[in-house]
């Protein structure tokens, strides 16, 4: 009985976190846009084995490079630099609404509330970091990476390997698009590589 219970106990301790055999794989070629699509405005080039966004104040709608594909639960990480106006990571959305897309955003900035979870055309911040906060996990004008572990109601975001957004048994969309984003009516630079994926 005791081992029994132990294999239990252990068994339920694993099932709550990421597959770490999991394999990570590709999810941009580095050289096309395969696999993506462009909806709104702004501008998606791609220079030197990174995707290079942006966008003009004078351009008052959005921009986002969205996936072909949907996906569920998974673990996504993207290496970013951002130099002006606001950006972000967008996951498990849907392609419609003000914008252009409906769901979760990580956010992505040069100034503030980098790796707070934003809620387009739904509840706006559920989590937002604090400005001293954002300056433990942040490095400004430099590459960064963002991770963000969606398992069902459970959503982890991370910033340089430092947690800046949890939430549990979430009640948003439990399925979607991966998008990149162009803020409108901004003068947006950013830059995105390394995107990989594990699918649990």
């Amino acid at each position: 009985m005791k081992s029994i219970l132990s294999l239990l106990v252990a068994f339920a301790f694993i099932a709550n976190f990421p597959v770490s055999g999991a394999e990570w794989r590709s999810l941009w070629d580095g050289k096309s846009f395969n696999g993506w699509h462009v909806i709104g405005k702004g501008q998606w080039k791609i220079e030197g084995g990174a995707i290079r966004a942006t966008n003009v104040k004078s351009e008052k709608e959005f921009g986002h490079l969205v996936s072909d594909r949907d996906y569920t639960n998974f673990t996504i990480r993207v290496k970013y630099k951002t130099v002006a106006g606001n950006s972000g990571l967008y996951f498990r959305v849907a392609e419609k609404g003000f914008s252009g897309v409906t769901g979760f955003q990580a956010e992505i900035d040069p100034d503030k509330d980098a790796g707070g979870l934003y809620e387009t055309n739904g509840r706006s911040w559920v989590s937002q970091p604090k400005p001293a906060d954002v300056k433990k996990w942040f490095k400004p004008g430099e590459w960064n990476e963002m991770t963000v572990t969606a398992r069902g109601g459970d959503i982890e975001v991370k910033v340089n390997g430092i947690t800046s957004a949890k939430l549990t048994n979430d009640p948003g969309r439990a399925a979607g698009k991966f998008a990149l984003q162009v803020h409108g009516s901004q003068d947006v630079g950013v830059w995105f590589k390394g995107i990989e994926i594990q699918e649990h």
